[in-house]
């Protein structure tokens, strides 16, 4: 190949080039001789951009956590509107990518961009009053529920691709003499699209006002 048409490389060009390997082929189907071959390069130039798989696994979970949490971190008595906006947009991001989930969901963000971002987070609650423990705590629970809801709504994650309950399937076997509610509830769109998406919105605003109420009981018995 010559050197005028040597395909141009960069760290962030590397990235783009797995998350489209794994895209389309999942986890399991990223290696360092595939992504060499799909950025039509020798699989040993990677190792100057990332020293092992391991650390492309890593870079993969920052930049979707990156593309994700875009949202500014606004005033500390709004933390909850935008940790809100900010788990909607990490949702919208594992949903684009949903191949990714089984590495987010069992993989912690570990490099110094992920930290930073979890850091600028807790920054903003800590700005409330609480405790960097509380903080931490509470960035978990909700990146947990969101990872958790977007695993069961993706359904097709490698290894439970049939794991997709049928419905209307089900519907359609079901006595609603027997099963009434259950009955109902799907004839109403239960594990349809729309109520994956009514589902998601009604916890997390429940999971806000739980922790607001939590909050503000935290304030009255420290004043009291």
């Amino acid at each position: 190949m010559g050197r005028m048409n040597r395909p141009k490389i960069s760290r962030e060009r590397v990235l783009e080039a797995a998350l489209a390997l794994v895209d389309r082929d999942g986890i399991a189907g990223l290696s360092m001789r595939k992504l060499g071959a799909e950025l039509g390069i020798e699989a040993m130039t990677l190792y100057y951009y990332f020293p092992n798989k391991d650390a492309i696994l890593d870079g993969l979970i920052e930049r979707s956590a990156l593309n994700a949490l875009v949202t500014p971190i606004g005033k500390p008595e709004e933390w909850s509107q935008w940790l809100r906006a900010l788990a909607i947009a990490l949702h919208q991001e594992l949903l684009r990518h949903p191949h990714l989930l089984p590495l987010v969901a069992t993989r912690p963000a570990m490099t110094p961009a992920s930290l930073q971002l979890v850091e600028r987070i807790a920054a903003g609650l800590c700005a409330t009053g609480c405790s960097p423990l509380r903080a931490l705590q509470i960035i978990n629970i909700v990146t947990t529920f969101v990872v958790g809801h977007t695993l069961a709504e993706a359904g097709d994650t490698p290894g439970h691709e049939d794991a997709i309950p049928d419905t209307e399937g089900l519907a359609n076997q079901l006595d609603p003499r027997e099963l009434p509610y259950l009955s109902e509830a799907i004839a109403s769109g239960l594990g349809q699209k729309h109520d994956h998406q009514s589902r998601f919105d009604f916890a997390l605003d429940a999971l806000f006002v739980g922790m607001k109420m939590l909050s503000s009981e935290q304030e009255h018995s420290d004043g009291v």
